[in-house]
């Protein structure tokens, strides 16, 4: 109770005080003084996403929704609503409009994420046909896969003989994560797939890859992600951007696996927890970075 007692005394009076005697003492307002303090990352968008957000002028609220060919107008009315000249302030403009594209363009990516994962696998469409069967050719390229439904596909961790079903929780987004780093890590996918077929530290290789890809989504959809989009993407992030992610968390999880070298794979869920819980540590970070070190792409 005395946590929201503070906090609505903070957000409704102290931190208006605050921004008044700032303005004053300094002859800038919160957002000149947040884009000349910080350099460009995810301290600086996370202080200028807040900081627009809280405000009580609709036209700065308004400036978190904008579309990307909006952004420019957007920053032009803040500068004139908060009286500031481009001459006594030249990089706030190109500041405050960086920020803006990368808080907009999360919303975005999320957007097309979320479309993308509700997306259903069809095996009458042949888009989704040739993406399943270019994953199996990436991953296996030495044995030719004898029909389209065939127990096979249990040789890269698919539970049935038709993969299909295994989509129906991420749809798309999983297929086209997996094919993904496949396509563009190939070594360490293959990599990752031995050591997912080994004898006793074996796991169901495209099933956990879908439920990767079902972490980095609820990741993103809590607003977790923001601090590695805004530190790795100086503009608007895009699908690929998720898939780059994905491929980080594909390949330091099959890492995780083989150091942790649980008793068996019926302790999964234990360790998906623990790897989970240690990424989420990672993105308390304000530096964060999640980006694969072997990168190629």
């Amino acid at each position: 109770m005395l946590g929201y007692i503070w906090q609505y005394f903070y957000t409704s009076f102290l931190r208006l005080c605050l921004k008044w005697i700032l303005r004053h003492a300094t002859g800038k307002c919160e957002l000149q003084r947040i884009c000349s303090s910080y350099k460009p990352g995810a301290t600086r968008t996370t202080k200028t996403e807040l900081s627009l957000n809280s405000s009580k002028s609709k036209v700065l609220r308004a400036c978190v929704d904008a579309e990307e060919d909006g952004v420019e107008a957007c920053v032009l009315q803040i500068m004139r609503e908060k009286n500031i000249k481009a001459e006594k302030d030249p990089t706030f403009q190109m500041n405050l409009q960086a920020c803006v594209l990368q808080i907009t363009g999360h919303k975005s990516l999320f957007a097309c994420v979320e479309e993308r994962r509700k997306e259903v696998f069809d095996p009458n469409n042949n888009e989704h046909e040739n993406m399943l069967l270019k994953l199996w050719e990436l991953l296996m390229p030495t044995t030719r896969l004898e029909a389209r439904v065939t127990k096979q596909w249990g040789d890269i961790g698919f539970q049935g003989d038709d993969p299909k079903t295994d989509f129906r929780g991420m749809g798309m987004l999983g297929l086209s994560n997996l094919l993904f780093f496949s396509q563009n890590y190939t070594e360490e996918a293959r990599q990752a797939l031995s050591h997912a077929n080994h004898p006793r530290l074996g796991y169901s290789y495209a099933i956990v890859g879908i439920n990767l890809t079902e972490m980095a989504y609820s990741l993103m959809r809590a607003g977790l992600l923001k601090p590695h989009f805004y530190n790795c993407v100086p503009g608007r992030p895009t699908l690929r951007h998720f898939h780059l992610l994905y491929c980080y968390l594909a390949y330091e999880f099959d890492r995780f696996w083989v150091q942790e070298q649980p008793e068996s794979i019926m302790e999964f869920n234990h360790y998906r927890e623990k790897f989970h819980d240690q990424v989420k540590q990672q993105l308390q970070d304000p530096s964060v970075s999640l980006v694969l070190l072997c990168s190629r792409t």
